[in-house]
């Protein structure tokens, strides 16, 4: 598909600036809710050399929510009036994997930042050389994202007790909190 077929508005996607105003306040959303995340499992596998990988991966998270934060500020977005429900569920679903076991968290970052992986893949494509610099932070974080998720792979992810559904549950959750931000 070439540039100009992915970056076509759609009936009812609105202005480029309402379009970017969405991308900055869904992506601002998603970092939090990452960061909520892996504050969770942090406080069930915080000890070891877990807790330093989730500490790890929980950093970049709040360095790319806090560039989000920034880009709201510098171009006047609005956030998502759900940050309440992100901090509160963000949490909750880190802390259930991480009860559930150390696999099942990893398994919760490998869905979540697969789904962010997509999300970021067809943003970075639809953004044009005007928006060459957020287009390149997007490709930054999607790089660190992809990190995660092998780090997740690489400890034992897919032998999570019933990982298919535990996957395909919180991909369709990242997914449906992607539109609400996007909206709300």
């Amino acid at each position: 598909m070439n540039h100009s077929q992915s970056s076509a508005p759609l009936p009812g996607d609105g202005s480029a600036e309402q379009r970017l105003a969405r991308m900055i306040r869904v992506d601002h959303a998603g970092e939090y809710g990452a960061e909520r995340i892996y504050s969770g499992q942090l406080a069930v596998l915080g000890r070891g050399a877990k807790g330093d990988l989730l500490r790890h991966m929980r950093d970049q998270e709040v360095v790319h929510r806090e560039r989000f934060a920034q880009l709201i500020a510098e171009r006047r977005v609005r956030p998502t009036a759900l940050l309440p429900l992100w901090h509160v569920a963000g949490f909750a679903l880190g802390a259930v994997t991480a009860l559930i076991g150390e696999r099942a968290a990893m398994a919760c970052t490998v869905a979540v930042e697969e789904t962010i992986d997509e999300h970021y893949a067809r943003q970075a494509e639809s953004l044009g050389e005007d928006e060459a610099p957020l287009r390149e932070t997007i490709e930054i974080f999607r790089a660190e994202e992809l990190e995660h998720r092998d780090i997740g792979l690489a400890n034992e992810a897919e032998l999570a007790p019933a990982y298919r559904l535990l996957s395909q549950v919180i991909r369709v959750g990242c997914k449906a909190a992607i539109v609400a931000s996007e909206i709300v």
